[in-house]
């Protein structure tokens, strides 16, 4: 018998984004509580939560000030456990998100671990010496810019923050530390959580002996380069670390120790990065790479690349399925604009959609994805990303999948706040409102629950394995099996129609688009695709 998060559908809510019910333009608990009813009606398992915790803002959450409290913002500890009781009377399993590599400065550790070196927590974050010449102790490079070391007065030594320098690295080669954020976990468990999202899950431990990072050769950077300073480097010494799986192991064994309960974490790295710390039975149940997250264009490489290289090599690992989260463009915006502009939005996004429920995989599915959201485009003054506000106009950060939920086709605001909300709304989005698309068939809205419907009713789809099939780049087919059923699916991810091996007979699970099925070939027009049980 499976657990019951293998196959699961787990919808992501950014609480800021979602619903405001106090009028200060920013989504809180209360807001999640309101419209719980709405997400169930999805047919999803479990709702995923970014940090609610209490914390300056200055990278929206990600900078953790005290991780067993909730923000007041928010609504407070009193607002969560009134979220989460109802999330789970309506057989909905919540997720938290924790930021366990780094904390805010504002956070009690670090406000003590400043003042000195022998103080009882000075050795808590990552403290180094400066160079003979006053520069920093190595090369490292911070992911948003800048080397990764920041001078502080009060101790003079520089300290590690892989983000900004408000965000400075817990240090876990001291195993105080460990155990201190092992009783962060323990606490959100005995409050009957149902599990955790572990941020950037690969960066916890560094290299003690702090050596530089060794160069990325120039050939083999990507066209994010410009934007990720250390895409310049190979981080095999600031991030992956041996250690780092020990942690791991430990946070899967406390996790375990409850019944029913679910960790996954979220890495960067090469291909082998996954069987490093997720599978089995001693490291975390499940994680993603932004493989399927940053691609640009649909192209059956991408897959291949993550079932065959990534994915698939890992013993015992059934993996994350995710196009869409809180860090990258939705999958509208990459594969209806740029290079595919002038594509169908709305067609676009129900391919999406049922492609994230065809394949295999923990489905991780991001607010608004169901609606068929694209990104917002902001004005310098709009810019709320610390990333963005570094290198706008070329880059204008991550707020533009963050825009709040359109709830009504009200013009102003959408139904998302009475106030002004702390990011514009697209202009597009009241016509995408929740409401609007509730009383349209067709809508991405429609097509998405009946996606997730086909997806829970068909064990092969859930459960089962996937095997690629030989196709044209355009062309994705592969054939999903479990318990003896049989599940095939061809999708045509080109604009023009295209003839592709595929039998006849069977029945539909799901399509989208004219699919003719004839012999051993099946003509599909642009933008389509069927499964078919067998």
């Amino acid at each position: 018998m499976s657990d019951w998060w293998q196959g699961a559908v787990i919808y992501q809510i950014y609480p800021r984004s979602f619903l405001d019910t106090d009028g200060d333009g920013i989504g809180d608990l209360n807001g999640i509580r309101r419209k719980l009813d709405y997400v169930a009606s999805l047919g999803v398992d479990a709702i995923w939560l970014s940090p609610i915790y209490p914390s300056p803002n200055d990278d929206f959450g990600y900078d953790v000030a005290n991780y067993v409290d909730v923000d007041a913002a928010m609504g407070g500890v009193e607002a969560f456990d009134a979220l989460l009781a109802e999330a789970h009377e309506r057989g909905l399993k919540v997720i938290l998100d924790q930021v366990l590599s780094h904390t805010s400065d504002q956070h009690a550790w670090f406000q003590e671990s400043h003042l000195s070196k022998d103080n009882a927590k000075s050795d808590w974050y990552v403290w180094a010496d400066a160079r003979e010449d006053g520069t920093p102790p190595n090369n490292w490079l911070a992911a948003f810019g800048g080397p990764s070391w920041s001078w502080h007065p009060v101790r003079m030594q520089y300290y590690f923050h892989q983000f900004l320098r408000t965000q400075p690295k817990l240090n876990f080669h001291n195993p105080d530390v460990v155990d201190a954020v092992l009783d962060v976990l323990k606490f959100w468990l005995d409050k009957d959580v149902d599990g955790f999202r572990l941020d950037v899950a690969n960066s916890y431990v560094h290299d003690a002996s702090l050596a530089d990072n060794a160069p990325v050769p120039p050939a083999d950077r990507d066209f994010l380069t410009w934007a990720h300073p250390p895409r310049h480097q190979q981080h095999d010494r600031d991030w992956n670390q041996p250690e780092n799986v020990e942690v791991m192991q430990r946070i899967r064994s406390l996790v375990d120790s409850y019944e029913d309960r679910l960790v996954f974490g979220e890495f960067a790295g090469d291909d082998k990065i996954l069987g490093q710390y997720a599978g089995g039975n001693d490291r975390l149940h499940t994680a993603y790479t932004f493989t399927l997250l940053e691609a640009a264009s649909l192209e059956r490489s991408v897959f291949e690349t993550y079932y065959e290289k990534i994915a698939g090599p890992v013993d015992d690992l059934f993996p994350c399925v995710t196009f869409s989260n809180h860090d990258v463009p939705r999958p509208v915006t990459r594969w209806a604009r740029g290079v595919h502009g002038g594509r169908d939005a709305t067609r676009v996004a129900k391919l999406g959609l049922g492609l994230l429920m065809c394949l295999r995989g923990t489905a991780l599915m991001y607010q608004g994805e169901e609606l068929g959201l694209d990104d917002i485009d902001t004005a310098r003054e709009q810019v709320r990303d610390p990333f963005g506000l570094i290198y706008y106009p070329y880059f204008k950060g991550r707020d533009g999948c963050r825009s709040p939920m359109p709830w009504t086709a009200e013009a102003h605001n959408a139904g998302f706040t009475t106030g002004t909300p702390w990011l514009p709304l697209g202009p597009s989005h009241p016509g995408l409102s929740v409401a609007t698309q509730e009383a349209g068939s067709e809508s991405v809205l429609a097509f998405a629950r009946e996606a997730i419907a086909a997806r829970k009713s068909h064990i092969a789809l859930r459960t089962g394995s996937l095997d690629l099939e030989d196709s044209d780049e355009a062309v994705l087919a592969f054939t999903r099996k479990a318990d003896g059923a049989v599940v095939r699916c061809a999708f045509n991810f080109s604009d023009t129609a295209i003839e592709t091996p595929f039998p006849s007979g069977g029945t539909d699970v799901l399509r989208l688009g004219q699919v003719t099925r004839s012999g051993e070939t099946a003509q599909m027009e642009p933008l389509s695709f069927v499964a078919v049980q067998v």
